[in-house]
């Protein structure tokens, strides 16, 4: 059993609760009141099922990964690391831009991410 695989496995697990949960209150149920044009819009919304299936296909994935161990784990989850920092490089840099003082904290997301990519790298 891979200790670190499995507690990012589990943090991943809840980042996807909190992105289907609250993700639903705050950026959807707005997105699909505005007045953006239909096609954006499903669009935009189709992206963030994307995204849910992603973030929990590859909390799956590394609860398989350390409860079994198979070969090509460290690769896998070397890939899945590196994806998670990226996501948690895009959320920072964007939030850089938000004009405030604390703008960093205004799209939090980083915060969650990039945990998960320091455990997938190092049960790698």
């Amino acid at each position: 059993m891979n200790g670190y695989l499995l507690a990012g496995g589990v943090l991943a697990l809840a980042v996807s609760a909190i992105h289907i949960i609250a993700g639903h209150f705050d950026p959807v149920r707005p997105l699909l009141t505005s007045s953006m044009a239909d096609v954006p819009k499903r669009t935009m919304h189709a992206v963030w099922h994307m995204v849910s299936v992603d973030l929990v296909a590859t909390a799956l994935t590394l609860l398989a990964l350390a409860w079994w161990e198979p070969t090509g784990t460290a690769l896998v989850a070397a890939l899945t690391a590196a994806r998670y920092a990226a996501y948690a490089v895009v959320f920072f840099v964007i939030a850089t831009r938000v004009p405030g003082r604390a703008s960093v904290f205004s799209l939090p997301q980083w915060i969650l991410l990039a945990p998960i990519a320091i455990l997938a790298g190092l049960g790698a």
